[in-house]
């Protein structure tokens, strides 16, 4: 009985559940709010405020930063459209209310920026926001499903022990800071667009960014003795991936689960191509 009452739980309402829609609304008031009063205590707390002023960051980081920001404001946007879904609110309230979380939470955060005299507000970032944004929407609007999804995988690299303060000291740090290790892809269901052919329908294939060779912003590397890259570098990706949404079950537990991780993209054969030249062939990267 606790089982199928848990199952009754998870499974998206047909019509609008006021309940389930208030309990969403709150539980994202209050977990979002909370989450940029922390962020201002632990992050911003420690640089001196300054007048409101503007930053372009575009050339920083080979523009990881700002794959980071689309990729964060999907996800952020799909999580928020689908516990709409789930409450058994319209699809357009879903798409107005629930898509746009994720580039309302991130710029305000990039307002917080504006006041930090060590950072400032980034039409960049807010751009990479809204692209992040527009890829949801847009799919739901032109083949309501998401045959593209953002995906992200991250690799220890050599770099965060150049500047441990700046690219992390823990492995849990590296993950967020260490943009050499980070690899963002744009994971495509290939059965969705060939819906007459017999490709597995988890079968995805994917395409992903990375860079290497940054222990700062935007300065040339100089310790060739110690780091593997003397040059920044860019790296093109191509691999096969799984679309966890689209394997078939009942259980909406696994369903849940399926669509949480459907963000990391699965270790796979993969070809790289860098931009200093060369083709290199990996038999699992991540």
């Amino acid at each position: 009985m606790a089982q199928n009452q848990f199952q009754d739980f998870l499974t998206p309402s047909d019509t609008l559940n006021i309940a389930r829609r208030n309990t969403v609304v709150i539980s994202e008031t209050v977990a979002l709010g909370g989450a940029l009063v922390g962020l201002n205590q632990l992050w911003y707390k420690d640089y001196k405020k300054s007048d409101f002023h503007f930053k372009n960051d575009n050339a920083h980081w080979l523009q990881m930063d700002k794959a980071g920001h689309a990729f964060s404001a999907y996800h952020m946007g799909r999580f928020g459209a689908e516990l709409l879904e789930w409450s058994g609110a319209s699809k357009k309230s879903q798409l107005i209310y629930g898509s746009t979380l994720g580039f309302a939470f991130l710029s305000t955060v990039e307002v917080m920026d504006g006041y930090s005299a060590e950072w400032g507000f980034s039409w960049g970032d807010v751009a990479a926001n809204a692209s992040g944004t527009a890829l949801y929407v847009g799919q739901e609007l032109l083949w309501n499903e998401q045959r593209i999804v953002p995906k992200f995988s991250f690799h220890r690299t050599p770099y965060a022990g150049a500047r441990p303060e700046v690219l992390g000291s823990t492995f849990s740090e590296e993950i967020l800071k260490d943009y050499n290790g980070q690899t963002y892809w744009l994971s495509a269901n290939i059965h969705s667009f060939f819906k007459e052919s017999k490709i597995p329908k988890w079968l995805n294939l994917a395409v992903g960014y990375g860079g290497e060779g940054m222990i700062t912003a935007n300065d040339a590397l100089v310790n060739t003795i110690f780091l593997p890259e003397k040059e920044r570098t860019r790296q093109f990706y191509i691999s096969f991936d799984v679309d966890l949404t689209k394997i078939q079950t009942q259980n909406h537990f696994l369903k849940t689960l399926f669509s949480v991780f459907n963000t990391i993209k699965v270790p796979a054969p993969t070809l790289e191509f860098r931009e200093l030249g060369g083709v290199k062939g990996r038999i699992l990267y991540f």
